[in-house]
Formats: C-alpha cells, structure tokens, sequence
C-alpha cells in the first residue's frame, strides 16, 4: 500500500454530522454539495447533510459524490466516483452522483480540458475515499473494542473476523464524524483494485437514452425570453449602424438593441474572446419569431482599425499578460498561405539546437526536405452554442455548457458590476466541447442581454451563427529537413513551424533526443479571425506533419516505418541527446511495438494499405495503425484501425475505449475532410451542407484498442488519441495511391491526382 499523508491536505477535509439522521459527512474542496437524485432499486437515506464539497454517507450505507468537473462526454463525472468508490470500498450500486454547480471557494480548478481532469484529481479522490474509510474503521474499533488493525472491510461493510463482528458503513456513519482526521491512510495496492479498471455504465445513461433534460437548451423557467445575436458577416468588420423598423414590429419581439461585451476596463482571461464585441440583439418570445425579426434587420457595417486587447498569456493561474493585437483588413485563404510561405522562407524563433545542424546539412550528402499545410477548422460541437441567464440588481443566474467556469467568474464579475460571490454558474452537460466551451463568451453575451431586459433569457447560436462567429483550430505550416550522409545514415534533422496565429512545433518532443545534430524553429502571423484552442492543440497538426515525414525518411533509407521509429527511440534510451525531452522513451517504444503485435504488421492483404504513426501529448502515448482500402479505385475508406495506448492506469475501460474511438473517427474525419476557407473576412461555409465532416457509412468498420497495462498514475486520454490517426490516415494512403499528402484535407490532393 502507499502511505499518504492527509495532513498535507487537511484543509481540503472537513466532516459533520448530523445525529438525527445518523448520517455522517467527510467533505473535501474539490467536491461540492448535492441534491443526490435516486436511482431505480436504491433507497435513499432519510437525510443528506450538504457543505462544502464532501463524501456523504447515509444511515443506510449509500454515498453521495458531486462531480466538480463539467462534462461533455468523456465520462468524469462516472471515471471520478469510481476513485473514489475503489478506496473507500463500497458496491457501486450504492454511489449516486450528481454534477456540481459552479463554486470557487468549495473547489479547486473546476476546469475540464487538456486531459487533465482524472489526472489532476487522481490523489486527492483516492486520498479522500481512503480517510472516509479509516474513519469508519476507528469508529468501529472504538465502539467494539477492539484494535483498529484488526478490522477490515468489504464493499459498504465493517468485519472483524477474530470476534465475528460485522456492520454497515451506515451504522457507525454518525460516530465517524466525531473521530479526529487521521494524520495519514493506506491507499490500496494498484494489484487490489475491484472497480478502477473495470467498465462501469455511463451515470447519466438513462437520461441521455430516454431524451430526459440534461442541456442547457431543455432548460425553461416562467417568464423566459430567447434571444439570437448578429454578428457582422465577416472578420475585420464591426457594427455601424442599424434600421431595426420592420424587425420590431414582427410578432413576439420584445427587444432589438446593440451590447458590447468587453468593454476597454476589463482585465481579460486567456478565455475571453474578442471575436467581436459590440453585436445586434433580438429578443422575443420563441426561437422562430427571433430568428425572423433577426433576417429582417438592416445593419450596416465598417472596417475595424487595428484593436489592441490586453489579456493573459496563458489558461494558467497567474501567467502574465499581453498585448494581443488584431491587423485590420479583411483576409482570404490565399493571402493565408502566400505568407505563410513567405514567412517559412524567413529567419525564426530558435527554440532548440544540439550538436552542429548547420554544419551537417552542410556536409550532407542528401537532404530531404517537406512543407506540411493544414487549415483553419470548425469546433462544430452537436449542441450549438447557447446559455440561460437571468441577472438582477442584486444576483446573476447562469446556466449553460462551459469547460473553464472559473475562467470567465471575473470577466463576468467585472461586466456585470457584481462580485462574484453574487454569481452563480450551474454546469449543464455539454453536448460536446472541444476546446470551443473553454470560451464563456456566451455566458457574457446572455448575462449583458439579461441585465438590459430585465428578464431570464436564453440565448441561441444557429449553427450558421457559431460557424462564422469564431472559434477556429489555427491554421499551421511546418518544413522538415533532414540530412543524410553517403551511407543514408541520418545526421542532422530541422523542423521549422508555424501557423495563424500561433507556431505549433514542441521542441523537446521526440525525434529531439534522438539526434545529434537537431534544430527546431518557429514563427507566427497575426490576424483578426479569432481562434481558440481546439482538440489536443497544436498536436493535432505537429504530429501528422512529423510522423508523414518521418515515414517518408524512412522510405528514404530503405528502412520499415515502425523498425526505423524504434531505431531512433533505441537511440534516445542509450545515448540521449540534451536534457529537456519530455517524453518517456521506454513508453514511446512500447506502444510502437504493442501495435506492431496486434496489427500483424509485417502481415499484408491484398488490396488492403497500411499506415503507422505515434505520438505523444498530454501525457499519454499512442500508436495507431490505419488500413485503408480504395472504392471504386479513387475513394478512400478506413476499414480498420488498431491502436496501442499508454495513457497509465485506466479507471473505466468501456469509457476509455470509448474516448479512443470517438477520437480516432473525428480525426479521420478531419484529416480527410475539414477546412474552412476564408475570403475577404467571409467564412466561405456556414452548415454542414458545405463544412464536410466524416459520415456514418465512412467510419471504420473495426476499432480496437489495446492499453498497456500499466501502474503509472493516470494521464489524458481524450485528446490522445487523436493527433496520430492524421498521419496514419496519409501514409496509408501513400501506399494506396503512390502520391504523398503535404496538405489537408487530404481529399484536395486525391481530386487533384484524379483530375
């Protein structure tokens, strides 16, 4: 077992009870109080005791848990229970769960985004589970007399076996309460494990199957209002006047009115976009009305000057700020990619050298050189953006799907003149997030509108509203360079990234380390088109490019893909180059190898084409083989995929699967499919009747995925696996197709090479 100490976290417990209802209370910071609904078959306790955050235990022996971290789908709110369930040692069947509110002073980081969420509380559950259950066997002891060491539990129960005795947790809840904190507790043996790693069902199942209200969009109270906003048709232009005479006269339109959302005052979080933020506004009585009052109006707009907006530096806690500039001009794809070019020509930010690459590629007797391009991408989460508030003089109440509540509490606190103990976030569920719900723009917008009408209101995006209303993934260019001596042996290789409006290259990640002679440099553009973080940042394009360069160096030297990738991890185990990578070598080569094994790699098929890629972000490791065939000999489609991860210990396999599968299919549909152009400011798609995502009938027919099973503490698994799936996806279709894809979406180049 491991020894904690919970001293080290002794504010972060606090414990009651309550001895009417015989219940007892231990309650943790990151965990918020609850209204426990009950499930089907589970008698709840006559009492719940709620303060901060907590474990609950009834007189009957049911937990309760509040889940802090929003959830879109990864399943935390299950995963994060169930730590907590292994160490306090009860049957699942007795834990019911609910979604906390939003509330800073009970929690820590309530933030879900960059596969961070087990990860992050993977400690303290299991620390605090661990305390609950020490408690109750000290309460036991005292009442039994016997020594606390003798008793030991089995799930929900007390035993000590030498006098027979045996209780419910329920039973000695009450006495728990009033026994000190332990100074430190056991956590269990990896090995000892019931629940972590097994698969356990979706808590929210039901709901979703049965349609009940889970979204913000179910949400309605009496006398609420909708309310839609116009946004100016394109980046680089702004509001300047509008005729609103036809649109307030159409039925059921309450208001029409202009907000500014971000005024000059505010101190801006790294979340707070500035897409645009002086908009149109129409409110009426139902989403129908509002959207044809809103096709009525007639706004005039103008060129935007050059804006300035002060804001932090990074999402992290106490990251410094900066001066984001926004160049005025309306900007086209084409001019996107003239200057990317331009500037991938020019000198760039070094970000890391070893050995002498200058001098290698001088004495070189080849070099190899590739630009990889991917443009800008749409978040297109299923559930448009929306969000419910209702702001008072004396309160603000929000309700709506959001990533970073905590982010956004102050730009609210400070737009809205209430502190923010005054303001109240209830978490929906999200029908998806992707880094576009890490943004609170909507929870600014509904809370101006709300405070203007003096009413609950609920806001509504349409899809063509979000689409052409920012957030993107940015768009990226990257060159690879690597140099050969006469024997085709690699001396020196350089990678030169960057993007629109942020570089993408992570220096320190493999192949750096495993080469004497490395260079990586990188470079960015400004622009006035708004972007945002999107799944697994920056490694959703830095990992394809480096992986389909790599597997055409391998080509190069006469070497197979994975034998060549695990050459050069041999090396970095051996003779690593530098101090700062930040991969494990040993875990990197063992999801190559593991997916050598279960894909049969050396084991083709007639008209069946391979591709390998691997990568590492977010503290896990993934490989994944793709094999794809051709339909009617030019149209691709993804048959099977086979993916190795490492992502440490998993808590709920059929969730974890899950998240691999969902990843790998979004990435084949981006890969193969998504762009969104630009002309003149203008998104050139607005729907998914133009914006081509990947379609039911072209999914692969067979995902499987194998972990490695591991007892390393838990890393991230919703991104993951996404960035390797890009180049996977391209180097099988090299060896369907013969021709090499520099540029996504990769369905360009297969047109091109058709036409």
């Amino acid at each position: 077992m491991t020894l904690v100490k919970t001293t080290l976290n002794r504010r972060s417990f606090l414990r009651a009870a309550l001895l009417a209802g015989g219940g007892m209370v231990l309650s943790f910071s990151y965990m918020a109080g609850c209204k426990p609904s009950g499930r089907k078959g589970l008698e709840m306790p006559e009492e719940w005791f709620e303060m901060n955050s907590y474990i609950k235990i009834g007189e009957n022996g049911v937990i309760s848990l509040s889940s802090p971290n929003p959830e879109f789908g990864q399943n935390v709110k299950t995963s994060m229970p169930m730590i907590l369930a292994e160490e306090l040692d009860v049957d699942w069947d007795n834990v019911v769960v609910e979604q906390a509110d939003f509330l800073p002073d009970r929690f820590k980081n309530q933030f879900t985004g960059g596969s961070q969420a087990i990860r992050s509380n993977w400690t303290p559950l299991r620390t605090a589970g661990a305390t609950a259950r020490q408690m109750l066997i000290l309460a036991a002891a005292k009442q039994w007399n016997v020594p606390a060491s003798e008793i030991t539990t089995e799930p929900g129960m007390l035993l000590h076996r030498a006098s027979g005795k045996k209780a419910g947790y329920g039973e000695f809840a009450s006495v728990a309460a009033q026994i000190p904190i332990p100074e430190e507790v056991e956590l269990k043996k990896v090995t000892d494990f019931s629940i972590i790693g097994t698969s356990k069902k979706n808590v929210d199942i039901k709901n979703i199957v049965n349609g009940n209200p889970l979204f913000t969009m179910d949400y309605k109270v009496d006398g609420m209002l909708t309310a839609m906003i116009v946004h100016p048709p394109a980046f680089g232009l702004q509001f300047k006047s509008m005729d609103d005479s036809e649109a307030k006269t159409m039925p059921g339109i309450k208001s029409i009115f202009t907000i500014d959302t971000l005024t000059g005052d505010i101190d801006q979080n790294f979340f707070d976009t500035t897409s645009f933020t002086k908009l149109a506004v129409v409110v009426g009585n139902s989403t129908w009305e509002v959207m044809q009052a809103k096709k009525a109006l007639k706004i005039a707009w103008e060129e935007e000057p050059e804006r300035v907006f002060k804001k932090a530096a990074s999402w992290m806690p106490g990251s410094e700020s900066i001066k984001a500039t926004f160049p005025p001009g309306l900007e086209s794809t084409d001019d996107h990619l003239a200057k990317m070019e331009e500037f991938a020509k020019k000198s760039a930010q070094i970000l890391r050298r070893d050995g002498d690459p200058e001098g290698a590629f001088k004495r070189a007797a080849k070099i190899i050189e590739r630009t990889y391009t991917a443009p800008f991408l749409a978040h297109n989460t299923m559930e448009p953006v929306n969000c419910f508030a209702h702001v008072t003089a004396e309160k603000a109440e929000l309700y709506g799907p959001l990533q970073a509540p905590e982010y956004i509490s102050g730009t609210l606190s400070q737009r809205l003149g209430l502190p923010k103990e005054k303001i109240h976030i209830k978490l929906a569920r999200m029908g998806g997030g992707f880094g576009l719900r890490a943004y609170g723009h909507h929870l600014i917008e509904s809370a101006v509108i709300s405070q203007q009408v003096n009413a609950p209101i609920k806001l509504v995006y349409t899809r063509e509203d979000e689409m052409t209303a920012g957030l993107y993934r940015p768009a990226y260019s990257a060159t690879y360079r690597a140099a050969l001596d006469e024997n085709k042996n690699l001396i020196a290789f350089h990678v030169k990234g960057g993007g629109i409006p942020e570089m993408p290259v992570a220096p320190n990640r493999f192949p750096a380390g495993a080469i004497d002679n490395y260079l990586a440099e990188g470079w960015s553009i400004e622009t006035n088109i708004t972007m945002g973080i999107f799944r697994a940042p920056r490694s959703n394009f830095i990992a394809c490019a480096e992986q389909c360069f790599l597997d055409e160096l391998a080509e190069e030297m006469g070497k197979d893909p994975i034998a060549f990738r695990l050459e050069l991890l041999d090396r970095a185990t051996k003779s690593p180059v530098g101090e700062n990578n930040d991969y494990e070598v040993e875990r990197y080569a063992g999801v190559l190898r593991l997916v050598r094994d279960k894909s049969n790699w050396n084991q083709t098929k007639q008209g069946v084409h391979r591709g390998v890629s691997v990568y590492f972000c977010h503290n896990s490791y993934v490989a994944e083989v793709v094999d794809i065939v051709m339909k009617n000999g030019n149209t691709p489609r993804v048959e099977k995929v086979i993916a190795a991860v490492d992502c440490g210990i998993v808590i709920n396999r059929d969730a974890a699967i899950n998240m691999a599968e969902g990843a790998i299919i979004d990435g084949i549909g981006s890969a193969l499919y998504g762009e969104l152009p630009f002309k003149d400011g203008a998104p050139q798609k607005n729907n998914f009747t133009s914006y081509r995502m990947i379609r039911m009938n072209e999914a692969p027919k067979q995902i499987d995925v194998h972990f490695v099973e591991s007892e390393t503490d838990p890393t991230g698994m919703g991104e993951p696996p996404y960035p390797p799936v890009f180049a996977a996806v391209a180097n099988a279709l090299y060896k369907a197709t013969g021709k090499r894809f520099y540029n996504q979406p990769f369905i360009n180049g297969l047109k091109e090479r058709d036409a």
